[in-house]
């Protein structure tokens, strides 16, 4: 499959014609309604620093149903303890750039870039774009952060100081989307981290199926 170039015009391609590696398309800008349009149709960006944008729509895709959150004995007594103190929303600019900064293994540099951090800013100020926060004795020590639209999340990356930090704010997230009945949150790329916390692979078409009945 080719892999399109994307112009000024807001308009991407079926994500079903993407790379085997996911990769869909090239180009274009990160502004609000490009962005809000690629979430809309299963696609994400994510690139390096520097010129092009590129644009992903990966088969299969690792999503999170808030039902069927696994918390192991172990978590669970980390968050009986009470260690913790989970806000929403309250440091999303700190969140996302602990997020790009924090080492992660087998990863050099970082795709959240100078551009993509102010992107993501902004949608935040527009209501799209959230953070859940863990707190230790006033410091932010973890957390994560994504995009919500209709009854979908879609997680873009977590970070944690203290052990279990990010784990916490994500069990807090799936707790928080169960109640307001979400049909699931969007891993993007599978890791045997998220698996282990229940998140499971769905074909793309069946995402894309899911998505459209998230979005209605």
């Amino acid at each position: 499959m080719p892999v399109f170039r994307l112009t000024k015009e807001l308009i991407f391609p079926n994500p079903e014609l993407s790379e085997e590696d996911g990769l869909l398309a090239l180009g274009g800008d990160l502004s609000e309604d490009r962005i809000l349009l690629a979430y809309s149709m299963g696609i994400f960006p994510w690139y390096s620093d520097g010129p092009p944008v590129l644009w992903w729509s990966p088969d299969p895709r690792l999503v999170l149903i808030p039902a069927e959150l696994k918390i192991s004995r172990s978590l669970r007594q980390v968050i009986n303890k009470g260690l913790f103190t989970i806000k929403m929303d309250t440091a999303f600019a700190e969140v996302i750039r602990n997020c790009a900064v924090i080492r992660r293994e087998g990863q050099q540099g970082t795709w959240i870039t100078e551009e993509m951090i102010g992107a993501y800013i902004r949608l935040h100020h527009a209501g799209y774009a959230h953070s859940i926060e863990s707190w230790q004795d006033g410091e932010l020590v973890g957390g994560l952060y994504g995009i919500a639209l209709g009854k979908a999340f879609f997680g873009e990356s977590m970070f944690a100081k203290k052990s279990s930090a990010s784990k916490i704010a994500l069990v807090a997230l799936a707790e928080y989307l169960r109640a307001l009945d979400y049909s699931f949150i969007d891993c993007q790329v599978t890791t045997e981290h998220l698996k282990s916390l229940g998140a499971r692979e769905v074909p793309r078409r069946e995402f894309l199926r899911m998505l459209k009945e998230a979005l209605a």
